[in-house]
């Protein structure tokens, strides 16, 4: 029981770090669609977090299939498959020089990211509060239900007593 609750925390963890890393990506996008940045700096920045990217995101999704918990993987399982097609034909890497011309594409690309990420992450939260729910259920009906038989063991000497 102690596994899954620390493999919910690692999750919870990871997905937050990716949901920042893509959020972090399409702000460099958007700080260079209205030319706060130059492409040079934008694609250096983007390009620097894209292997971290795909290394948490591959990780997590692993865990998910290691740990039976299907449904969470079945989501990540097609983002996983294209970031590994993209490393595989070395185009994970923002051009500087055509930066500008995939930059609509490359925005809608990580807005669907951020989106599934989102999805990801509730689906995290509730199984982790679901499961520290059930655990303090537990702890707490056991804690309960022994409380409950010495008051009942005191009231029925208190009743003879009386009697």
């Amino acid at each position: 029981m102690a596994w899954e609750l620390l493999f919910w925390l690692y999750a919870f963890a990871s997905v937050i770090g990716l949901v920042a890393l893509t959020a972090y990506q399409l702000i460099c996008l958007s700080d260079l669609e209205y030319d706060y940045i130059n492409p040079y700096d934008s694609s250096a920045r983007i390009n620097a977090v894209v292997i971290p990217e795909f290394v948490v995101q591959g990780a997590l999704c692993t865990l998910l299939f290691l740990t039976w918990h299907w449904f969470p993987f079945l989501l990540m399982a097609p983002v996983t498959y294209y970031h590994i097609r993209l490393f595989m034909e070395r185009k994970h890497h923002i051009d500087v020089t055509e930066i500008f011309r995939v930059l609509n594409v490359e925005k809608k690309y990580r807005m669907v990211k951020l989106a599934l990420y989102f999805i990801i992450f509730f689906i995290v939260i509730y199984r982790d509060f679901t499961f520290k729910i059930s655990i303090g259920s537990i702890n707490h009906f056991t804690i309960e239900s022994t409380d409950n038989r010495d008051m009942s063991k005191q009231l029925s000497e208190e009743e003879a007593c009386v009697l």
